[in-house]
């Protein structure tokens, strides 16, 4: 059983502890630490303590040699239920089509954790969608995101139940949670996956991922820990159809759920964007510096109108001023798999490339015919943005009666 434990003869009250604790879990009582609840055995505490008063054993996971006694204590694969309003986010639909294959190969339930508050209607849900177990951790506390109380609660599940694979979307959530419940674990993480697969033989995940901007495919195994830890693009994976018959079983596990925390969410802002969430949507409009001004960016928007679909940028535009961030495509922004991708005015920077390049169908509009775009575009217009956008308006709203 992991613990910590301050050697009370050593201890001076220093306080040197305090300031190195990321989470806020020591105090200082007479002149000695002590330890709080939300301590999450991290160490950084001990590495700054100059008087070696404090002492952490960790349990140890590792099994390099041990198969037998892998397969005995890790079983099982999960999906991290990310939600937002109590509305599940589209990827956990998609990462329950895959987990269940998954599943299956391995002879082993498929289980959705589901953090937050009022979500315990969303718990049949996961099962109609293949899910045979969910876990239901659901508390006002958790009605905002919080990495580093939703990091805590799900490190101590992971902990407690054993599964041998974890999976979350490769979303902005998925991408700040799936890192920090990895590093408390000691285990591995494989990011932005396209592929999963099983290697039957050893029971290793076989994760694939782009690398090298797209230019290659790279296939990681994590062999010597468990569980192995994967967050998967949206839109790669096929969601199962709805099944109103299957049955399952929903746990609320009795889960500490930590108070005093160094992250407090004081407010949610949201921010006025499109009817259509960028890395979901079948039809992304993305512009770029070649709109030449910020105001002809509505000729984008009016066309992902028309058209129903997203509006993405470049980078240039994003950091321009033009657009907020959370539009941006490419290696520094989000990554996105439409069915249809109409870049307007974007030279194609290997950096834009990265983020949009897996798109089913890419359709480039660049009055230079020379620019890197067109090689991975299918379809090219050459000619100014400015004059192509509002004829190609004008013919879908006559087509689409829009």
């Amino acid at each position: 059983m992991a613990s910590i434990k301050i050697i009370t003869e050593k201890c001076t009250g220093c306080k040197l502890c305090i300031r190195a604790c990321p989470y806020g879990a020591i105090e200082v009582e007479n002149r000695k630490a002590k330890i709080l609840d939300n301590c999450t055995l991290c160490g950084a505490c001990v590495e700054s303590c100059k008087f070696e008063a404090i002492l952490v054993e960790k349990d140890e996971i590792i099994n390099d040699n041990a198969k037998d006694l892998d397969s005995a204590r890790y079983s099982g694969v999960w999906v991290v239920g990310e939600q937002k309003n109590g509305i599940p986010a589209g990827v956990v639909f998609e990462l329950l089509g895959e987990g269940r294959k998954l599943a299956d190969k391995l002879e082993v339930k498929l289980s959705v954790v589901l953090l937050g508050n009022n979500i315990e209607d969303s718990a049949p849900t996961m099962i109609y969608h293949g899910a045979d177990t969910v876990y239901l951790v659901d508390d006002p506390s958790l009605e905002h995101y919080n990495d580093e109380v939703y990091a805590d609660i799900l490190s101590n599940l992971v902990m407690a139940y054993k599964p041998e694979i974890v999976l979350l979307g490769a979303t902005t959530y998925g991408r700040s949670l799936a890192p920090r419940v990895a590093s408390r674990l000691n285990i591995g993480l494989t990011a932005d996956c396209t592929g999963l697969e099983i290697d039957m033989k050893s029971r290793n995940l076989l994760q694939t991922r782009p690398a090298f901007g797209g230019n290659l495919m790279a296939t990681i195994i994590c062999p010597n820990r468990r569980p192995q830890m994967a967050t998967v693009r949206p839109k790669v994976m096929k969601p199962l159809e709805r099944d109103t018959s299957r049955k399952g079983e929903i746990i609320k596990p009795e889960i500490r759920i930590p108070g005093n925390t160094r992250v407090k969410v004081k407010d949610v802002i949201t921010t006025l964007t499109e009817a259509v969430s960028l890395t979901e949507a079948d039809i992304i409009i993305s512009g770029g510096r070649g709109l030449c001004d910020p105001k002809n960016f509505a000729l984008v928007e009016e066309l992902a109108r028309v058209l129903k679909g997203a509006v993405g940028a470049s980078r240039a535009v994003v950091d321009a001023g033009w657009i907020d961030y959370s539009h941006q495509v490419g290696q520094t922004g989000k990554t996105v798999r439409p069915k249809i991708y109409i870049a307007c005015g974007i030279s194609g920077a290997i950096q834009h490339l990265a983020g949009m390049s897996s798109s089913d169908i890419i359709i480039a509009i660049n009055k230079d015919p020379n620019a890197p775009i067109f090689k991975v575009a299918k379809y090219g217009i050459v000619g100014d943005v400015l004059e192509v956008l509002p004829a190609l308006i004008k013919e879908f709203k006559e087509r689409l009666g829009g």
